[in-house]
This record gives C-alpha cells, sequence and structure tokens, in this order.
C-alpha cells in the first residue's frame, strides 16, 4: 500500500520589511529540484515587538527552521539554547535550525563570502582587505576573513557611523590574529597598493538604486585585486558591471547569497541543493 505522508516541513524569513526578500524563490526552486515537495518556505512579516511570539509559533509548527533578517538578528539571540562561535563574535544570527525544539544560531553571511572567494579560488589567509561598510555585513565577512587568517584587514566607513566601524576593529582585535585598521570614508577612496580582496559591504547598488557605485577611486583597484560585492538585487550590480568591464576579478552579491542560502538549506535537510538551479531561479525572479 502507498505510504501516505502529507506533513509539511516548513522554513521561512522572519523580518519587516520583508516583501522583497527573494529567499521563497530561491529555496522553492531548491527543494523542487530536491525531490522535497512537501517542504514549504514562508515569507513572514513580523513585528519587531512580536519576535517572541513568533519564535514560539515557529515551536508550536515545529518548523525545521527559519532565517532572520532586519531588524531581528540581533534581537533574536536571547531566545536561542545554543548559537554558534562565529555568530556570537559577529553579534547576529541569521539562520536557526530547530532540532526537536533545541534552537541553534548560526550566522551565515560572512560564511556564504567565504564560499564565494573559496569558489574564485582566493586564499584569505595572509592576505590584505579593503572592506566598506561596517554593518552586519561587514561585521560577518570580517569576523570571518579574521578567523580565517587574514593578515590585515581595512574596515572603511562614513565619518557620521565611525562608532561602528570602532567597535567592528575591536572585535577583530581581540578575536582574531589580523592586524586591523579603521579609516573615514569622506571621499572617493584609493585602494592601497598590495592590497588582495576589496569588498563593498554597503548598501550602495541595491534595487532601487541600480545605478549607484561606491565612492572608490575606480583607478586604484588593480587586476592583480580580487573584488566581491554584497549587492544581490540586482544579480550584477553596477559596481559588478564596471569592474567585468575594466577585466578586474570579481564575484557578485547574488551568487554570496546563492551560498549562504545553500548552506541553510544543507543545515535544515541534512542535503546539498543545487546552486545552479537557486541562481537561475534568483535572475529569472529579478529580470
Amino acid at each position: 500500500m502507498k505510504e501516505q505522508n502529507y506533513l509539511d516541513h516548513l522554513v521561512g524569513v522572519f523580518g519587516q520589511p520583508v516583501a522583497e526578500n527573494p529567499g521563497v524563490v530561491i529555496q522553492d526552486a531548491a527543494f523542487e529540484a530536491m525531490g522535497l515537495k512537501r517542504w514549504h518556505f514562508l515569507t513572514l512579516d513580523v513585528d519587531k515587538d512580536k519576535l517572541g511570539d513568533a519564535i514560539c509559533g515557529l515551536k508550536a509548527f515545529k518548523m525545521r527552521g527559519i532565517n532572520c533578517t532586519i531588524p531581528h538578528k540581533i534581537e533574536v539571540m536571547k531566545y536561542l539554547d545554543e548559537i554558534s562561535e562565529s555568530a556570537r563574535l559577529i553579534g547576529a544570527v541569521n539562520m536557526i535550525v530547530n532540532d526537536n525544539g533545541h534552537l541553534f544560531g548560526e550566522n551565515t553571511d560572512g560564511k556564504g563570502f567565504m564560499m564565494s572567494l573559496e569558489s574564485n579560488g582566493i586564499e584569505v589567509r595572509g592576505k590584505k582587505a579593503v572592506v566598506f561598510g561596517a554593518g552586519g555585513a561587514a561585521r560577518a565577512i570580517c569576523v570571518e576573513m579574521g578567523l580565517a587568517g587574514a593578515a590585515d584587514i581595512m574596515i572603511v566607513n562614513r565619518v557620521q557611523d565611525r562608532a561602528l566601524g570602532n567597535a567592528l576593529m575591536e572585535i577583530i582585535q581581540k578575536n582574531t590574529k589580523s592586524e586591523v585598521h579603521y579609516v573615514d570614508w569622506d571621499g572617493p577612496f584609493a585602494i592601497p597598493e598590495g592590497t588582495d580582496i576589496v569588498v563593498n559591504a554597503t548598501s550602495v547598488g541595491l534595487y532601487p538604486d541600480v545605478d549607484a557605485i561606491p565612492n572608490i577611486d575606480l583607478d586604484s583597484i588593480k587586476p592583480e585585486m580580487f573584488v566581491q560585492d554584497v549587492i544581490p538585487n540586482p544579480t550584477e550590480s553596477a559596481f559588478i558591471k564596471e569592474m567585468q568591464r575594466r577585466g578586474i576579478p570579481c564575484a557578485t552579491g547574488a551568487g554570496m547569497l546563492i551560498n549562504q542560502a545553500a548552506l541553510n538549506i544543507e543545515m535544515w535537510t541534512g542535503r546539498k541543493p543545487d546552486k545552479g538551479v537557486m541562481y537561475k531561479a534568483l535572475e529569472e525572479a529579478l529580470s
């Protein structure tokens, strides 16, 4: 007799605003390709003061896990039973695994970045990096590079957000062996000679401001450097298109997003998804 099992396995994202988050497109395409017909990704708008209720709902519905985006990445940590070391250093969690009521928090933002570098043949250990921004993405990226043995990390951030940059610098100094410096970003920034990795970890170029490019002296970016953007929408930002035009090795934020989503799926299901299927679904959704 044919087995009858119609139990749904739920994952999703908590955030606000969250309507434009393309996670559902990527995840559902992966689940379908994997033959996981009863797995569903839910895009859930959760008020800032209702996060605790949402976590109770996650447990009540026995959801397999959840992504957390703005404004919940920090606040959610107090509801978790266990947090990874890198997420603790970053000070934020962007995904949760629910193991029979035991909630484990991880930060896959920086790990998606590291996977992008690895897939492009870029080694972090012993290298010099310049990171633009000091927000959540920059924190995750800098922590992961520091833990991976980067020799030198330069944080370049807006003058008005100097406190964020100083706080990030302190985290790197206390918890890694990387040299770290902070520089105010108050004009076109020239990338120092000898830099190996350049990262745009700001929101410059994100939809709908798709023509914007970070205020960088583009002529200072040399072919021996590697440029990584964090912008996932559009799939190729104006910055990345300009790097491609100049022949600079680079990688998109969309690729980072796919890596992160793939890692989430693997942690939830125990299986590796097809990243090609996921990237195609994202491109079609954003075209």
